[in-house]
């Protein structure tokens, strides 16, 4: 039996994870509830360690958040992230975790590399200027997965997921990312009858979109190779680094008039060009993960089905 700590196991990834894990006769998930566990608490996290003991980590905690989160709130996103990682990283490597699963962001690698974005393109050129904070928090992610592997001979590997959305995402007014913006601004807009939807920036970037059940199993797929076949993605002259997506994307706008038609919105979709578009295109190379024998199974219309019943059952009452 392996045991295994979901940090983070309420949110969206986390919550997808765990559930993948369950699945697995031989794996004893471990969670704790940030109330119970503060994990940018050293001591706290330390001690926690040390009692449960566990065989693997998979990284899932983190402070996140879209466009107008990060530019609002950069010291938060800096501090909170690094403050959990050197924690979690430093109790892991204490009690001898050998396997350990990060999870960083695709806005880890630079705002203009060529497309498909490939794991050596990180620190290739400059980020993108609304996320900084947070993509160099990640970052330091990637480095301290190198870091313990090359001096300590730990299997830390850092999985750079696409833009994630499913059941449990976080569909707060301001700080949520764009699909869940979305789903949630249609839907109060048909329950109120607007006459029109307006959607930040251009509607001419694209995005490639990934469901969140997909990102559980593809965590628990990677925690499940035997040593030889995860040897060779922690290799000491390259950064322990994959990507994980779909391998395909959609522009804002598609992506817009998808939602729509998802909730059965009826009015007009308007664009306004005077807010910022982000990075203007984030689709990551999946060949890494494709050779290993994994393929995301999701396809966006269905999911996004899947995602806006998930909104009707547990937050629309109080959205409105």
């Amino acid at each position: 039996m392996s045991k295994v700590f979901v940090a983070g196991h309420r949110g969206l990834v986390g919550s997808a994870t765990l559930k993948a894990l369950g699945s697995q006769a031989d794996v004893v998930p471990i969670v704790r509830t940030h109330s119970e566990l503060d994990l940018a608490d050293r001591q706290a996290t330390l001690a926690f360690f040390e009692q449960e003991r566990p065989d693997q980590v998979v990284m899932c905690a983190a402070k996140v958040g879209g466009i107008l989160a990060n530019a609002s709130l950069p010291v938060d996103f800096l501090h909170d992230n690094l403050a959990i990682q050197l924690s979690v990283f430093e109790a892991a490597h204490a009690v001898g975790v050998k396997r350990m699963i990060f999870l960083g962001s695709s806005c880890i690698y630079p705002r203009d590399c060529p497309q498909p974005i490939k794991e050596d393109y990180l620190l290739t050129g400059p980020l993108e200027a609304t996320n900084r904070p947070y993509a160099l928090a990640k970052i330091a992610g990637v480095e301290a997965c190198w870091s313990y592997n090359r001096q300590f001979g730990t299997q830390y590997l850092a999985l750079m997921p696409t833009n994630m959305y499913g059941p449990g995402d976080n569909y707060h007014p301001e700080h949520s990312h764009v699909m869940p913006a979305l789903l949630r601004r249609f839907h109060e807009a048909k329950a109120r009858g607007d006459e029109s939807v307006v959607v930040w920036g251009s509607g001419r970037p694209r995005r490639e979109f990934m469901y969140s059940s997909d990102l559980g199993e593809a965590i628990a797929f990677l925690l499940a190779l035997p040593d030889d076949r995860f040897a060779q993605l922690i290799r000491p002259e390259m950064a322990p680094l994959i990507n994980v997506g779909v391998g395909e994307d959609i522009t804002i706008g598609e992506l817009a008039e998808l939602v729509k038609k998802t909730v059965g919105y009826g009015g007009r979709l308007e664009f306004d060009a005077s807010k910022p578009d982000g990075t203007p295109r984030k689709l990551m190379d999946v060949s890494r993960l494709h050779a290993l024998g994994w393929r995301a199974r999701t396809q966006l219309e269905g999911g996004l089905r899947n995602a806006y019943e998930d909104f009707l059952r547990h937050y629309a009452p109080s959205a409105a």
